[in-house]
Formats: structure tokens, C-alpha cells, sequence
């Protein structure tokens, strides 16, 4: 672990986890790679010599962690890859670029150059990281030509500009919290945004599930994660990029068979702006999953994992619901 890295430790009780067994039983190993002046580390679950690889990408704020729920329920004859973004959890910041768009998509870029990877490689980008997926497959250069992945996920996708969701004046909140930090000297600003309440009133407003031992796991791992990050200057980067751009943008340009993983719920992007921003992309499937917002990585992470695997199993299949969620 690196001296930048800020684990914090909750002062409320430790929840046990409902996914650690499953969790227990994936094979990982931890690993490194120096890139654009960063040091990013990763963590490599499952078979090491399966057919299919998902490379996955965190969201805002999080880490590796926030994802592992998923693998849980994907460790079977697949090998999932999740790094750290630059500058969250255990990896370094950049040197040689900035942490918004296209530094994370130039990052995500040599990231998967780096692994050289063997046989199907398939992206998903869960909140923010669908974002940085998203903008990376639509720069299509000449030199990514041989890069490109055989299919997309993206679970709970930010579909509309990040003002335009149902709850845009907590979006309005969030702009000026982080504005805030940034115009405070560094040491009162980097404590603000660690600031453990609120990290907690985010915690609360996101998690809808009414299982409350489920609830205080969700409230432990944003107490333990969500401040991970190295620096003032990484996470306002980062946060500017988050409002400042969402999947619709690049769609169009992703050729690739992607599977939409969307939350009925969601108060950041609804499921009417997810419908249409399936029609958006060439060839996009859509999974709406009902009764959870946008932590489906956290509550809902067993139906996440069978929508990604039948999409796996057929890419061209048609759209589909889960927990009675219907598609438009």
C-alpha cells in the first residue's frame, strides 16, 4: 500500500458482509503496473487462463472494493481484472496527465495495452467508470485498432448530464461542496471532502434497500473507501469530469455489443434516460433491475451477475428485465 493511500477507519460498528463467502471462494492475486508516471495496482479474480477476461473500472470516489460483490457472483470460469483508478485506493496519482476524461481514457488505454491480454476481452465501467469506458472506446485512433474489446458492460450508467437527473439540486449541492473544497486552504479542504458526515448523509440518500444488515455494510464500505483517494487535486479533477460529461456523448461511436445494466430507481440517471440512451449506441442491449437505485454494485449484485453472464453468453439477445423491471 502506498503512503497516499487513506483507508479510513469507520467509528461505527463493522457489518458483516453478505458476499464474503462467495467472495472467499475467487482465486486473486494483486498486481502492479507503472503507467503515465502512476503506479497502478489491480487485482487479478478467477481463472488466470479463462477464455474471457473483464476489465472492470470503479466508480467516483470508490475502489476495487465497490466492485467485488460483482466478481463474487462471477468468479466461475472467467478472470476479472479490477484496478484502482489513478489517485483512488491504492494507486498513485498521474504524472503525465490530468485525472479527467481523457487523462483516465489515455490511463485505460495503456492499462489494458499493458495486461496483454489473450482471447475475449470485455470493459465494464460501473457509475463513473462507465464514463471513462465509454469515451475510451469512442476515440478511435489507428493505434487502438487491435486494443478494442469484443463487448461492453456498463451497470448503472450515467445516461444524461448529471444536472438534468431527478435529484439535480443534490447534484447542485454536490458542485458546490466540491467548490468549496477547492477554494479553502489545502489541509481544511482535504477535510472536507473526507468529512465522515458527510460521507454518511451520501451513504443514505444513495442505499434503498430495506435490509438494514445490508444497509450498515453499504454505510461501512463508503465510511472505509469513499475517502480513498490521494489528494485534493486528484478527486476535484475527477468530480469536475464526473458532471461534466455522461455516456450519451459517446454512444454512437461504441460498435461494440453492449450490455446496459440500469436500476429503476436510480436517482442519479432514470430509467426513462437510460431507455434512451440504449437507442443510442448500434448495438446495445438494455437489463432494467427494480427496487434498487444506484448501488446495484452493492444491493443487487447476484442479478447484475446473471444479466452480464447470459449477455455473455448471447451478445446479440434481445433486451430484458430483471425483478420485473420491463424495458421500453
Amino acid at each position: 500500500m502506498t503512503s497516499s493511500t487513506r483507508y479510513a477507519a469507520s467509528p461505527y460498528p463493522a457489518a458483516a458482509s453478505p458476499y464474503a463467502e462467495a467472495l472467499g471462494r475467487v482465486p486473486v492475486r494483486r498486481a502492479e503496473l507503472p503507467l503515465l508516471g502512476g503506479l497502478t495496482r489491480y487485482w487479478d479474480y478467477g481463472d488466470p487462463d479463462a477464455a474471457t477476461t473483464l476489465v472492470l473500472v470503479h466508480g467516483f470516489r470508490g475502489d476495487h472494493h465497490g466492485l467485488e460483490p460483482v466478481v463474487a457472483q462471477l468468479g466461475g470460469g472467467l478472470r476479472l481484472i479490477s484496478p484502482d483508478l489513478p489517485g483512488f485506493g491504492e494507486s498513485t496519482p498521474l504524472t503525465e496527465r490530468d485525472h479527467d476524461i481523457p487523462g483516465y481514457s489515455a490511463w485505460l488505454r495503456a492499462f489494458t495495452a499493458g495486461l496483454g491480454l489473450q482471447g475475449r476481452v470485455v470493459l465494464l465501467g460501473h457509475s463513473f467508470g462507465s464514463i471513462v469506458v465509454a469515451a475510451t472506446l469512442a476515440e478511435d485512433t489507428a493505434e487502438d485498432a487491435g486494443q478494442r474489446p469484443d463487448a461492453v458492460v456498463l451497470v448503472n450508467p450515467i445516461g444524461q448530464p448529471a444536472l438534468a437527473g431527478p435529484r439535480g439540486v443534490l447534484t447542485r449541492l454536490a458542485i458546490f461542496y466540491y467548490w468549496l473544497a477547492a477554494a479553502l486552504p489545502e489541509r481544511l479542504g482535504f477535510a472536507l471532502l473526507r468529512n465522515r458526515v458527510i460521507v454518511r448523509v451520501m451513504s443514505v440518500a444513495m442505499a434503498k434497500t430495506r435490509v438494514r444488515s445490508l444497509r450498515a455494510w453499504i454505510h461501512g464500505q463508503h465510511d472505509s473507501y469513499f475517502s480513498a483517494f490521494s489528494d485534493r487535486r486528484v478527486v476535484l479533477q475527477a468530480f469536475r469530469a464526473s458532471v461534466a460529461h455522461d455516456v450519451s456523448e459517446y454512444a454512437a461511436r461504441i460498435p461494440e455489443p453492449t450490455l446496459l445494466v440500469a436500476a429503476v430507481d436510480d436517482d442519479i440517471t432514470p430509467i426513462a434516460a437510460e431507455r434512451r440512451l440504449r437507442g443510442l449506441f448500434p448495438d446495445a442491449r438494455l437489463v432494467e433491475i427494480a427496487d434498487v437505485g444506484h448501488l446495484i454494485h452493492y444491493e443487487k449484485p447476484v442479478e447484475a451477475a446473471r444479466a452480464i453472464e447470459e449477455f455473455l453468453a448471447d451478445p446479440a439477445g434481445r433486451d430484458s428485465a430483471a425483478n420485473q423491471g420491463e424495458s421500453a
